[in-house]
């Protein structure tokens, strides 16, 4: 069974673990780094590797030195905790990646979604929670825009007051999320400037914006300042970051670190390899400059 984000979103207020035969379990201690050298803070996105028990993933992230797991949900916070992990990019509304600010019918939902939230990840110590534009739905960049930023206003303004960070995640539409609105980085952007708020940033994932606009590392540069977390997968493929696909991540790790950036990167590549684990090793291994 292939594993997908959209799959994994569908049942968001309680993620299944999906059983695959013939993988690898955790061992602690085996599979350690060494060394690592503290530029750039790894996390891990939960959904790629949910064929494990969120423990065993916890355990084998804290050997590695990994420091956070993305995409958790508030039930889910206090098992990373357990092993000294953050969740660095988590989730604060069940509404997913179609059903987003886009549709003004969404709004009191997320509104009320994220103010029971907030306070929640605040408490728990959690900085970024992560929200999505939803779909054009036949909207010019301009209207959905405005209609976004209408949404987002009250929203943000709960974020400031528990401070806390939401982060609109920048998707392609071209491969994954059909008639995704905020595909763009400039798109994003001029969103931030029209909101005005420290306390709203964009989630740059670099497999999505390389399908979508290229130029990376200029764009990382550029725009660092609008940036509060980043997301990595292989490129075609959204597979392992090693040398079957076009990004060169040891430069990208080196541009974002370069830009004094001090949150976190996540593997959220879909693994290829039967050794899920020993991918996600090598990808924190490359991504380590």
């Amino acid at each position: 069974m292939k594993i997908t984000r959209k799959r994994a979103l569908k049942n968001l207020s309680g993620l299944a673990t999906l059983g695959f035969m013939g993988l690898p379990t955790v061992s602690s201690g085996s599979n350690e780094i060494e060394a690592l050298s503290q530029r750039i803070n790894h996390s891990v996105c939960e959904w790629c590797f949910n064929q494990f028990e969120l423990e065993e993933l916890c355990e084998f992230a804290k050997n590695i030195g990994i420091s956070s797991i993305d995409l958790l949900t508030a039930e889910q916070w206090a098992t990373a905790q357990k092993y000294d992990l953050t969740c660095a990019m988590a989730y604060g509304s069940q509404m997913g990646i179609i059903n987003g600010f886009s549709d003004p019918q969404n709004h009191k939902t997320l509104l009320k979604e994220y103010k029971a939230s907030f306070p929640k990840a605040a408490d728990a110590g959690l900085k970024n929670i992560i929200c999505f534009s939803g779909n054009r739905n036949g909207l010019s960049d301009a209207a959905g825009l405005e209609i976004c930023a209408t949404g987002l206003d009250p929203v943000v303004k709960l974020a400031e007051k528990n401070n806390v960070i939401l982060t609109m995640e920048l998707l392609n539409s071209k491969v994954d999320h059909q008639d995704y609105l905020c595909d763009h980085t400039e798109w994003g952007v001029a969103l931030a400037d029209k909101l005005g708020s420290p306390n709203f940033k964009l989630l740059y994932d670099i497999y999505h914006m390389q399908i979508m606009e290229g130029d990376v590392i200029a764009t990382i540069q550029k725009r660092k300042d609008y940036i509060s977390h980043y997301h990595t997968a292989g490129v075609p493929g959204r597979n392992e970051i090693d040398e079957t696909q076009e990004l060169y991540y040891p430069a990208i790790m080196k541009a974002i670190a370069d830009t004094g950036f001090t949150g976190h990167v996540a593997q959220e590549f879909i693994p290829k390899q039967q050794d899920a684990l020993t991918s996600l090793k090598k990808g924190i291994e490359i991504c380590d400059i």
